[in-house]
């Protein structure tokens, strides 16, 4: 009797737990859903009360307006060159960083990973107005002189986009917590095989962590191709170099009419496939990185 009526709580408790789960998931996929419909709809049922929330005639054309009327494969490839170049060399500066943090003794060593935490307390904007000075006056780039003037530096240029996002503090922060969890002595036979830091580090290192380097990446990815302030200073006067969030936002201010408002959502709807994609193709090494990332350290 005690066995069935535990069986019959067991099975009440999946229901509720995947209940909650359900609503939960279709709480966070509905503004999705709710944008790549709202992109089909025409401007009455934009504006009918009570809301329209199915269109009875599907403006798909939306979509292809959205290629033949915005520079949006021009916006895209910014967007994916800007954030693919960022994700890249973040993930070799935080994984060589935390790498060096982890396994490694030298002077200086606390300091330095104190001063890594750090650094994550202050936000981005706050160097804001020095970067744009310092692309600025870069000597001997953009007509610049020895000394800076003359030209316009990285203004205008890709360098300007990813130079200053080279470094992550947090990403640096997750490597090491990872790193650290790695048995010294792996590394130890391998110097005793002769074999260099550097095999070390790409051999042994960082095929153990996989899960990590996953899930910085997803959060780098996901962070840059939204990035919307320092693009938004440095392209002010370079639109061939405006991003997705930068071409939408300007498009919103230009066009903020009914009639343009379901454009406007399928310039959004696009934007966000790639993202979608990405963490559906890294999702199992990303909840990995999750369960494991701070277990050591």
């Amino acid at each position: 009797m005690k066995l069935k009526n535990r069986s019959k709580a067991a099975i009440v408790l999946s229901i509720l737990k995947y209940t909650v789960l359900g609503v939960g998931a279709i709480i966070m996929i509905l503004p999705f859903f709710d944008m790549f419909i709202g992109a089909l709809r025409t401007p009455a049922e934009r504006l009918a009360r009570p809301p329209i929330y199915w269109p009875k005639t599907p403006q798909w054309s939306n979509y292809q307006r959205v290629f033949t009327e915005l520079p949006m494969l021009r916006w895209y490839l910014n967007s994916i060159v800007v954030t693919c170049a960022i994700t890249f060399i973040q993930l070799l500066t935080s994984s060589m960083a935390g790498f060096a943090l982890a396994k490694y003794d030298f002077k200086g060593k606390k300091l330095l990973f104190n001063s890594v935490l750090a650094a994550q307390m202050f936000p981005f904007f706050l160097f804001l107005i020095p970067l744009f000075f310092l692309m600025r006056f870069w000597p001997l780039a953009g007509g610049n002189n020895l000394f800076g003037l003359g030209g316009t530096g990285f203004l205008g240029t890709y360098t300007a986009l990813i130079f200053p996002f080279m470094i992550s503090w947090y990403g640096i922060f997750l490597m090491r917590q990872f790193m650290v969890s790695i048995p010294t002595e792996l590394m130890e036979a391998a110097r005793i095989d002769g074999a260099s830091e550097f095999r070390i580090y790409t051999h042994i290192v960082l095929p153990l962590i996989k899960p990590a380097l996953a899930t910085l990446g997803i959060f780098i990815f996901i962070y840059h191709w939204n990035e919307f302030i320092w693009t938004m200073t440095i392209t002010r006067t370079a639109n061939d170099l405006q991003t997705l969030p930068v071409g939408i936002f300007l498009l919103r201010g230009a066009f903020q009419t009914a009639q343009t408002e379901s454009l406007q959502q399928a310039a959004l709807a696009v934007s966000v496939v790639p993202l979608i994609i990405l963490f559906l193709a890294l999702q199992r090494f990303y909840i990995r990185g999750l369960a494991t990332s701070g277990i050591k350290g």
